[in-house]
């Protein structure tokens, strides 16, 4: 059964590795992750060649992912393309604990996953480790709905060029080169680089992408010791998509965007649309993993990084007051339009070190972790009928963020146990402070937060499988934005527990997972959005999220490869209180938002020659309300999606050459997977009926 993951839920082509130059297929076991295949957690490991990379056409990872257990994945262009981002058991993105090979990715401040900034992220990645729940994470912020963990791929041990190209629906291109050196230096030393750009005009109306990455990788290997130092980033201009539409435009005019319009003076009717309203980001990061080998039982994994972000979105502000950019009237009570600019630049950097003991009925695993973040925020505006108010200042505030950390993790086998303990103590301080005042931008304050976030489990190993029972106890931080809504926002509490089964039975692997998780103050989506399309999460008191995952794999034939997965849960908020203008009300039990009781995935994969493969992935996804007063017209209507991909390789003697066809949303189904609510009514963001890409791989070997 080596032609599956851990849980088995994909069914992309088993061959691929094949047509790789030896060992560029590779995976690093690196000792955490060894270490995270016994937890007593619900998980996956993806093998990003075997897995992803037949879809690997320009989408980022959270549309890629979408197949996955739990998850849900959203498009504000609605082709896959530019801003996107995924749900997992309902926990937006600001919940999600992403990292890249254990540094946090999640931003300080937002904590959000801005997977723009890194596009083509998943060709430069081997492995995608999810774990759902709170799991082990032991870098970032508390994880209260997953743990992804993408770790990089190493370089091959030959030499190899390889060039990925693909087309499709709305102007969609990717181009991208990647060379690999091979090993030299005594076969001590191996490099690798890539390049990628892509470009898309997007589904929804201007919502273009022109997005840019890099991935450049050195690994150094000689007896105990790898070294590996990796720079990485991207940079993305996007129209912004993030405003969406109400109903009745989407049902008639699915496609419009009414970011950047312009209004006549009577502001009835749009007379043109700024051609620059884009969100503009670059972003950089550097990664020195030293693993030392002590001694046969100890081993040192110590990780240094840096990230630096700059960039800005900028917008068309009509009939703007003077005064609200900090600029003196220049008639009095004067009115005039302005090209705004909000720059961010920030500076995120620190390390973790770990030990690992491997003895013979007990695994020891001892860490730190230090960061720190520095992030300046300003605005600058220029008057588009005076020329000499041109970047002018009129804002700025800074954000400061420290975290220290420590923990400690055991797995002690007893027979046919294996019993787990995890202990981490949690450090975070937070400040910040208003330079300059304007636009109601920045607050001075200062927080700081002690967590004591213990977990426990037990594995009970049977033939070809284990059944596990665990504990976890989790706080996280609010974010930037939920303390200047409401400077008393509360941490969020979850007392989670699972119970799941993994077996495999001959050319079949099964699994399930049961799990309750109790939140209190969990920060929910209350179903609003800020000015540049961020959701608005508020404490709902008393709430949890339970369920059942179920996951299946099975090796049919020599040709047939079938698997799936489920989702059946209840997300309620306990007495629910709301107020409006009649007053405190206690809506009772009500549904969380974005938290559809009902995900499936059914992929069918069918190779009838070794180097040709045919396969399907359909989704249905339940309804899910906008927000959290359980009322019928703030609904997103429940969907199935239908996939279609096909790929053959031709290889020849040194040369590969990898056709790819993905057909998305081959039945044409209208359908909305995310939306917000703005003065009681429901606004959607559109998704591309059917749409195709496809690519063709060069890949050239010594």
């Amino acid at each position: 059964m080596k032609g599956f993951v851990i849980l088995g839920l994909c069914a992309g082509p088993l061959y691929f590795a094949q047509s790789m130059p030896k060992d560029t297929a590779k995976i690093q076991e690196i000792q955490s992750v060894t270490f995270t295949k016994r937890l007593p957690v619900a998980r996956e490991i993806v093998n990003v060649a075997k897995d992803l990379d037949h879809k690997n056409l320009g989408q980022d990872l959270p549309v890629l992912l979408k197949n996955q257990t739990s998850v849900v994945a959203t498009s504000d262009a609605g082709n896959g393309i530019g801003y996107t981002g995924f749900r997992i058991r309902g926990v937006g993105g600001s919940g999600i604990n992403v990292m890249m090979n254990g540094v946090p990715y999640n931003d300080s401040e937002s904590q959000g996953t801005f997977f723009v900034n890194v596009p083509d992220l998943t060709s430069s990645a081997s492995q995608i480790i999810i774990q759902r729940g709170v799991g082990t994470s032991s870098n970032g912020v508390s994880a209260f709905g997953a743990t992804v963990n993408v770790i990089s791929k190493d370089p091959a041990e030959e030499f190899y060029v390889r060039s990925d190209n693909s087309y499709g629906s709305f102007n969609t291109y990717k181009y991208s080169a990647e060379v690999g050196s091979g090993k030299f230096w005594n076969n001590r030393l191996s490099l690798m680089g890539r390049y990628t750009g892509i470009h898309s005009d997007g589904y929804i109306d201007r919502a273009s992408a022109d997005l840019q990455s890099y991935n450049l990788s050195a690994l150094f290997e000689e007896g105990n010791t790898s070294v590996r130092f990796l720079a990485f980033g991207g940079r993305e201009k996007t129209y912004q998509a993030w405003n969406g539409i109400d109903r009745e435009t989407w049902l008639t005019a699915p496609r419009s965007n009414f970011s950047g319009a312009i209004y006549d003076s009577d502001w009835e009717n749009i007379i043109g649309f700024y051609d620059n309203e884009t969100d503009n980001y670059r972003q950089n990061h550097y990664q020195l993993l030293w693993n030392q080998r002590i001694s046969p039982q100890w081993k040192l994994e110590t990780t240094l990084h840096y990230t630096k972000g700059k960039g800005f979105y900028e917008n068309y502000k009509q009939g703007a007051a003077y005064s609200k950019y900090n600029l003196s009237d220049q008639v009095a009570g004067a009115y005039s339009d302005f090209i705004r600019k909000k720059w961010l630049d920030n500076d995120f950097y620190g390390g973790v070190s770990t030990l690992y003991g491997k003895f013979d009925n007990l695994d020891l695993n001892f860490g730190l972790v230090a960061n720190h973040y520095f992030g300046k925020h300003f605005g600058q505006v220029s008057d588009v009928y005076v020329p000499a108010i041109s970047s002018h200042e009129y804002y700025r505030n800074n954000g400061v963020k420290d975290e220290l950390a420590g923990f400690a993790k055991a797995i002690y086998r007893l027979n046919k146990f294996e019993i787990f303990g995890d202990l981490q103590l949690r450090n975070i301080s937070y400040n910040t402070s208003v330079i300059m005042e304007g636009d109601d931008e920045g607050m001075n304050l200062s927080k700081e937060w002690l967590f004591f976030n213990p977990k426990f489990g037990l594995n009970y190993l049977i033939d070809s499988g284990k059944i596990f029972l665990s504990y976890a106890h989790a706080q996280r931080e609010p974010n930037r934005d939920d303390l200047f809504a409401n400077t008393e926002t509360q941490p969020e509490k979850l007392h989670d527990f699972e119970a799941g089964m993994e077996k495999t039975l001959g050319n079949v692997m099964l699994t399930a997972n049961l799990y309750f998780m109790n939140y209190r103050n969990q920060l929910v989506l209350n179903g609003k959005i800020n000015d540049i399309g961020e959701f608005i999460r508020e404490n709902s008191g008393e709430s949890y999220r339970t369920g059942i995952e179920l996951g299946a794999a099975a090796k049919l034939s020599e040709n047939w490869n079938v698997s799936g997965n489920l989702n059946i849960s209840r997300n309620r908020n306990r007495n629910f209180i709301i107020e409006d203008a009649s007053g405190i009300q206690d809506l009772g039990d009500t549904p969380i938002s974005f938290s559809p009781g009902l995900i499936g995935n059914l992929m069918v994969n069918y190779t009838p020659l070794k180097n040709f493969s045919l396969g399907l992935q359909n989704q249905y996804v339940g309804r899910q309300f906008l927000d959290n007063t359980n009322t019928a017209e703030l609904q997103l209507e429940d969907y199935l999606l239908t996939d279609f991909n096909a790929r053959y390789i031709l290889n020849l003697k040194k040369t590969d050459l990898d056709f790819k066809l993905l057909v998305n949303n081959i039945l044409d189904r209208k359908y909305v997977n995310n939306g917000y609510v703005d003065d009681a009514s429901p606004y959607y963001f559109s998704q591309a009926g059917i749409n195709f890409m496809f690519g063709i791989s060069v890949l050239l070997k010594k």
